[in-house]
């Protein structure tokens, strides 16, 4: 550890905004628990009032003021800490501490950029100089122009043949960027970036080819190694934030992810990062050939997703290593805890971005390299037709999974297909369902045949329950072989039944059936890394493509099953992580066992740290009652995380579930939600003990 490190300042992320959301709450306050560990005295920047990271006991100091040179000069005037943070606040947090290195604030004050140098970090966001540093290897990028003027814009678009791809420098959440046709296109969006951003790149345009995201750690002694593979469902042109991304990769070969994770390896070396960071990568699979598309040289949205996605706390292990700690000092060597090695998965993971645009009069559906969805979730399981039925569920915006959304109708198919909306993946299954083969879907989408085909296994399933007439003649096989591919009961009951609405009914009879021929969920553990007691660590999932528990079950009269928020959306967003992380610690406090239900990525609640047992995935009618099944817990609580949870107050009340604090029939008649207060689970928990 750097032993003369008394003070450290960091940046957080300010407001929340599109591409930049809940994961820099994950990330800051990883960071900060890391500095704590170390006796560090922490001081916050972040005027984001609903986060989990300026609650008190996680910063030692919190300064509710702009991201901005101006007030963090201030602010450095003020505490002079010994280093500052950089990589933990997303965009904001690494363009103002650039501005405060390069104006000389933070040589001035003696104070240390800790991690990654503020050179890399230029090397990474500076167009120009990020395509002059991987020439020096040489890796591929595409052929490109960092132009700083209209006029230069035009000349490189011209030299480059159209179509071309705009891209702008220092942006976060491809803001400013596209993919233009011809030069009126080009004229519009590039005028549109340099409002943006001071610079801008012409590239080649990429369209089709497959879009690949390695997350890499790195530290003082250069030991460096990819932490996850991720593969974007989507083909290059739809920016990865609004993409359904896989991980592992799925559709290549282990020779080509070899030959990547190399080229990785040698990119993040070459640039210097000292840390995590992200790589993306344009890549034929045919030809083998690639173009590194940007490194990001901070935390990101997909560290998150890989932090969740693997147990490995990407954002606490960078701090450690930012504070000079290398990888072998990190967790317990030649233990699954040690942060030594990249771990290994039996198991998948997707993540589905969640759009609100129906809530804005005018807006365009169509998504492409500019994000426009608010937040997102992360399906695990054991195969890809499981992880995107539970996904689509979790999203709100396919309640019934791939198949049976009758509510997208689509008018132009073809259409559809070719030019990509929000609900893309709907229109996907609308084609198959009307004899679209693989060949020609992939013709139109230029998504790889590998997931279409695992798409048209769903469709075709549909089609084989809808063959049987009543809930007590599906045979055992069906049934069984329904759940592996992910089919809810509310599926089932409604392909089996031909009905729709409310089907409460319906949807208990298949559980009844599912359960007297004992189809029933195994409850696998996901191993984390670098956790104090790692094996006493509870990442949870639930699927069907395997039998067993991984954890003991028991009675516990006191123990607390806490729903969280799921994926962020207007109206829903980081101040239910807030509520659902204050309900467990609280109930940790006072003695309760917490469990926690919650599959958003980006949040704190989903750390694997935060509660006794967590079980990333749905919240669902279904699996709640499959949780409360094997817990058997003294009670649940609703209230913390929003509207999803409260809308199953009555459905658990039906079931005789003890729903803590407000009575579900209160819920009902007033749809009431506690939106903030911690001392709310103090309330709730009275109910245990028989109190008012």
């Amino acid at each position: 550890m750097k032993k003369d490190l008394k003070k450290v300042l960091v940046l957080g992320s300010g407001a929340l905004k599109i591409g930049q959301a809940g994961e820099f709450d994950y990330s800051g306050s990883q960071a900060l628990k890391a500095l704590r560990e170390e006796g560090i005295h922490s001081v916050l920047v972040n005027p984001n009032i609903a986060t989990i990271q300026t609650s008190e006991g996680i910063a030692d100091k919190v300064y509710f003021l702009p991201v901005t040179p101006f007030f963090v000069e201030e602010i450095i005037k003020k505490e002079q800490p010994d280093g500052i943070l950089l990589a933990f606040g997303g965009q904001t947090a690494l363009n103002c501490g650039t501005e405060l290195y390069l104006n000389g604030t933070l040589k001035k004050y003696g104070v240390e950029v800790l991690g990654t140098s503020v050179e890399a970090i230029m090397y990474t966001e500076d167009r120009d100089l990020f395509v002059k540093k991987l020439d020096e290897i040489p890796m591929k990028t595409p052929k490109s122009h960092a132009v700083e003027s209209m006029e230069e814009a035009l000349k490189a678009a011209r030299e480059i043949g159209y179509p071309v791809m705009v891209r702008s420098a220092y942006a976060l959440g491809g803001l400013g960027s596209g993919i233009c046709p011809d030069e009126a296109a080009f004229i519009k969006l590039a005028e549109s970036s340099f409002a943006f951003s001071k610079q801008i790149l012409v590239e080649e345009s990429l369209k089709g080819w497959k879009e690949i995201e390695f997350e890499v750690i790195r530290d003082a002694n250069d030991h460096c190694f990819t932490v996850a593979s991720m593969e974007n469902f989507d083909p290059l042109g739809i920016h990865t934030g609004e993409s359904i991304v896989v991980a592992p990769t799925c559709s290549l070969t282990e020779e080509q992810v070899a030959m990547l994770q190399e080229l990785s390896i040698k990119c993040i070396r070459h640039l210097g990062i000292v840390g995590e960071c992200n790589i993306q990568y344009a890549f034929n699979a045919d030809t083998n050939d690639y173009r590194v598309i940007e490194v990001n040289a901070r935390l990101s949205r997909s560290s998150a997703l890989a932090s969740k996605a693997t147990g490995f706390p990407l954002a606490f292990v960078a701090a450690k290593i930012a504070l000079g700690y290398t990888l072998d000092q990190i967790g317990e060597m030649g233990t699954p805890n040690s942060a030594y090695e990249a771990p290994q998965l039996d198991y998948l993971i997707c993540k589905i971005p969640r759009w609100d645009l129906t809530k804005f009069a005018g807006v365009s559906r169509q998504i492409g390299s500019s994000m426009k969805s608010v937040g997102e979730i992360m399906s695990i399981g054991r195969s890809f037709e499981e992880i995107i039925q539970k996904g689509l569920r979790m999203i709100g915006q396919g309640m019934h999974g791939f198949v049976g959304n009758d509510h997208t109708k689509f008018e132009n198919l073809d259409e559809e297909l070719a030019n990509p909306t929000d609900l893309r993946i709907f229109s996907i299954a609308s084609a198959l369902e009307e004899g679209y083969s693989i060949e020609r879907i992939h013709e139109l989408t230029k998504i790889d045949p590998w997931f279409l085909g695992k798409l048209k296994n769903i469709v075709d399933y549909k089609a084989k329950l809808s063959t049987y007439n009543k809930i007590e003649d599906l045979p055992e096989e069906v049934l069984r072989q329904a759940k592996v591919l992910g089919f809810s009961d509310f599926q089932i009951a409604r392909f089996v039944l031909k009905a729709s609405g409310n089907m409460e009914k319906e949807n208990l009879a298949v559980r009844t059936r599912r359960k007297a021929l004992n189809i029933l969920p195994a409850v696998k553990r996901i191993n984390t890394v670098a956790s104090e007691h790692p094996e006493l660590t509870n990442y949870l999932y639930m699927t069907y493509a395997t039998t067993g528990y991984d954890v003991n079950y028991y009675k516990n009269e006191k123990s607390v099953v806490v729903l969280g928020s799921g994926a962020y959306r207007i109206g829903s967003s980081v101040e239910f992580d807030w509520c659902s992380v204050n309900a467990v610690q609280t109930a940790r406090k006072l003695g309760y066992k917490s469990i926690m239900i919650n599959y958003n990525p980006e949040t704190v609640s989903t750390d694997y740290d935060m509660c006794d047992r967590l079980y990333f995935d749905e919240l669902s009618f279904e699996r709640v009652l499959d949780v409360i099944d094997l817990e058997q817990p003294g009670g649940v609580i609703v209230s913390v995380g929003g509207q999803i949870p409260n809308n199953l107050a009555m459905k658990l009340h039906r079931q005789s579930v003890p729903v803590l604090g407000t009575s579900p029939l209160s819920i009902d008649a007033r749809k009431t939600v506690i939106s903030s207060r911690p001392c709310s689970t103090n309330w709730a928990l009275t109910n245990l003990h028989g109190r008012n």
